[in-house]
């Protein structure tokens, strides 16, 4: 049996989340967990995953339940891993940081990948990973009804969160969009922020947004950055703050309102298509 509890807010119940994370454990018919979940805290989650534990920590990462099913009738396995990372954003983060532009993606969840024995997702606040062994010519049902059933568990999972929807589509490479929750160009006094991949004009360049709480904290970080930079000329143009980076080459960057946004990687004789996408940027962030 499902088991929620409501999310309130001055009273009124917003949405139903699973009260539990054993509660999104999957059951699918003709299969039964081979072995009793286990599941991983913060603290105990390298055991499970050493060596890569540190990148779910770094998205905040609350809790982890692991559930190997064996099919009846057969040889084949499933392993589930649900991850509790604590809200949609940070589940994006972490799925975001995994998947790829160019794989198959499906609609489940908010999104999902599958990719020969493995389909991951994200929705709501969990990220979600399946493996299967030995299912043969069956691998993608096993997986797609699996994946439906844990989807339907966490129930309305919501969507994509709004700044990684908020960038400019022309050019934008699909599916490049990604969070970092902290350490964000590897600053760490830049955090929250959202970055898309963009192919224009024989160049590839990245577009971002960074989120603060105030407007006084978006220019804190502003000028944190540009201190950094304090051995580049600095021009400030109509759209923004232009200067040269040896390693990002044209980089733009603006405040509106709680954000900063910028773009890098323009290339020397390219500098027009820097301005205009801080500009882009900026309209988009002022709706």
């Amino acid at each position: 049996m499902r088991i929620f509890k409501p999310v309130l807010w001055l009273g009124v119940v917003l949405f139903m989340v699973p009260a539990t994370i054993e509660s999104v454990l999957p059951e699918v018919g003709g299969w039964a967990l081979s072995e009793e979940a286990e599941t991983y805290q913060p603290e105990s989650l390298f055991e499970y995953i050493n060596g890569a534990a540190e990148i779910y920590l770094a998205y905040d990462f609350k809790e982890l339940i692991v559930g190997l099913y064996k099919i009846k009738d057969g040889e084949a396995e499933l392993v589930v891993e649900i991850y509790d990372m604590g809200s949609t954003e940070n589940a994006f983060g972490i799925y975001g940081a995994e998947r790829f532009p160019d794989n198959i993606f499906i609609p489940v969840g908010i999104q999902g990948y599958i990719e020969e024995d493995s389909l991951n997702f994200f929705a709501g606040r969990y990220y979600v990973k399946m493996l299967c062994f030995s299912g043969g010519e069956h691998v993608k049902k096993y997986l797609t009804d699996f994946s439906g059933s844990v989807a339907s568990r966490i129930g309305d999972s919501g969507g994509f969160p709004s700044l990684a929807a908020a960038f400019p589509l022309d050019g934008k490479i699909a599916n490049s969009e990604k969070f970092s929750l902290r350490n964000f160009l590897g600053y760490s006094f830049l955090r929250n922020g959202f970055m898309a991949g963009y192919g224009l004009e024989e160049m590839e360049f990245d577009c971002f947004i960074i989120r603060a709480e105030t407007g006084e904290e978006a220019e804190g970080m502003l000028n944190q950055l540009l201190e950094k930079k304090k051995d580049a000329p600095l021009e400030r143009t109509k759209a923004g703050i232009h200067y040269v980076d040896k390693y990002y080459h044209n980089v733009y960057m603006a405040v509106v309102d709680n954000h900063v946004c910028g773009v890098i990687k323009i290339k020397p004789g390219k500098e027009k298509v820097g301005e205009n996408y801080l500009e882009l940027l900026k309209e988009a962030l002022r709706k």
